[in-house]
């Protein structure tokens, strides 16, 4: 195991800003092999059991990409992704163990769908090998992670792009524009949501068999190497702490890079808090189903909401507010037959509001006065990201490396804020956002979705975090917790996985 000091921390943690970060180009001598002008840029994506296909077919489908090697800890997904390459009388190269990838200097880039515990490592080391990243959300497991993989693109001049691609979806940049002009008026609060349905994982008794098709040494990584206690070993762990980060670090940063982007903040929150917990269900996922985290900014508060059950018991769809979703309004049913997800952002100002995933502004009478139109944003966003490969400027990516970690950060922080919090009864936690009106009104709606699927918070009580205090520049906790709190900044590494105090 490594040992990493929290001194070690806050001196590898000193923040860049964004703005001096972004004010060079990257010399054409650093890449892995010469690229000519009119050569494919050759792609390696690495994790493609689920998101990592939409990565395959978006870089197959860009002029001047070619997708050459596939990498994937499990042979079965590595198999059929090969097979489907050979059906289509395309040569791919196949990895199980990404270090032996990284050894091909003809590859240029590395996109990659792991899972959170590697994205980091991964990112850091294709960064030393010469390789440019795109790299899935959240970027990394913890924030002290996601300061060593910008620190890593600096060092070894790589073009590093978060896959948070509403950061090019034409729409909401002109919505966020709108906004910030002060068409609306001064911002008063900008709210994030995620209400997805999930269902129990199931409770194990006991170890469970690992999957034969999975090398678990090199799918745990730099996680710790213990026994599977739950029934899945894929997708499942996103619910568990060593492996994952929870819904808000699931989908949360997507909307809260959104939240941060509308007001125009390059620095971590000065106090965040968080209420939730992980209600109606006994298995064994460890992360809340039902959250919110509050994140105080000078310009304006961000409130984020999580939710796993329907708007009630027994019913098909899930809750909106006012009337914010992707899918709108009332919701049906998804393809695996679950209640399709209402995710979006409501940015409330003086003088209106606007519902910034449908582009969509709106006056205090609930009013339409402007409509915003653009085209959808993930393949623009790997189209972004090949124009800074070939440029070598980095200046043009839509988000790039830093955009995506200070936005993870935030869902780190709420987790952290939840992870040192104490069972509370609704009164206690009133009487702790007492004096701000919007964070009572949604954890007073917060008691009543729960209350609709059969859970009362005075008998099951939810997890009060307490309000911890930040130094963004250092991007470590002050104040009375601080202590407990900056001990989550980062974790204990399985050699040889391990996330380097210097990269």
């Amino acid at each position: 195991m490594s040992t990493l000091t929290r001194r070690d921390f806050i001196r590898g943690s000193l923040a860049t800003t964004a703005g001096a970060a972004l004010a060079w180009s990257l010399p054409t001598s650093t890449w892995s092999r010469a690229l000519g002008a009119n050569d494919d840029v050759r792609v390696a994506v690495v994790g493609f059991r689920s998101h990592g296909r939409s990565h395959i077919q978006s870089f197959r489908s860009l002029p001047g990409a070619r997708v050459v090697a596939l990498c994937d800890a499990d042979r079965d997904v590595l198999n059929g992704g090969v097979r489907e390459f050979n059906n289509r009388k395309e040569k791919v190269a196949a990895y199980t163990d990404v270090r032996n990838l990284l050894e091909d200097k003809t590859i240029d880039v590395i996109s990659t769908a792991t899972p959170n515990h590697w994205h980091s490592l991964l990112t850091i080391w294709a960064c030393q090998a010469g390789k440019d990243v795109c790299v899935e959300k959240p970027v990394s497991h913890n924030i002290f992670e996601g300061r060593k993989m910008v620190e890593a693109a600096r060092r070894y001049k790589r073009v590093v792009q978060a896959g948070t691609e509403s950061r090019s979806n034409e729409a909401i940049r002109a919505a966020i524009h709108y906004v910030q002009q002060g068409n609306l008026g001064k911002i008063l609060v900008v709210r994030g949501f995620c209400y997805k349905r999930r269902k129990s994982i199931g409770k194990v008794a006991g170890p469970q068999p690992i999957p034969d098709s999975v090398d678990y040494n090199l799918w745990c990584g730099p996680a710790p190497k213990g026994p599977l206690m739950r029934k899945n070993l894929h997708y499942d762990w996103h619910w568990v702490w060593a492996t994952g980060n929870g819904e808000i670090g699931n989908n949360g940063p997507h909307q809260l890079d959104i939240c941060r982007w509308v007001l125009g903040q390059n620095s971590l929150p000065r106090r965040v808090m968080s209420i939730g917990g992980r209600f109606g269900t006994i298995d064994d996922g460890e992360t809340p189903n039902t959250h919110i985290a509050l994140f105080d900014y000078e310009a304006a508060p961000i409130i984020y909401e999580a939710r796993g059950f329907p708007r009630r018991k027994g019913d098909e769809g899930m809750d909106a507010y006012r009337a914010v979703g992707s899918s709108g309004a009332v919701m049906t049913s998804g393809r695996d037959g679950s209640p399709s997800p209402n995710t979006g952002i409501v940015v409330e100002c003086e003088h209106g509001w606007t519902d910034v995933t449908a582009s969509v502004a709106y006056d205090n009478a609930g009013k339409v006065i402007k409509r915003f139109s653009g085209g959808e944003g993930a393949q623009a966003h790997d189209a972004n990201f090949l124009k800074a490969v070939r440029s070598r400027d980095i200046s043009g990516l839509n988000c790039e490396i830093i955009e995506g970690h200070l936005s993870t950060a935030l869902c780190h922080l709420g987790n952290i804020s939840h992870r040192i919090g104490e069972d509370s009864s609704p009164q206690e936690i009133r009487e702790r956002i007492q004096g701000d009106k919007d964070a009572l009104e949604a954890f007073e709606r917060f008691q009543g979705h729960l209350s609709a699927n059969g859970v009362d918070l005075r008998k099951t009580p939810a997890v009060l975090g307490p309000w911890l205090e930040m130094n963004s520049e250092t991007e470590t906790f002050t104040g009375a917790f601080r202590d407990r709190a900056n001990e989550l900044l980062t974790q204990e590494y399985r050699k040889p996985f391990v996330v380097p105090p210097k990269v």
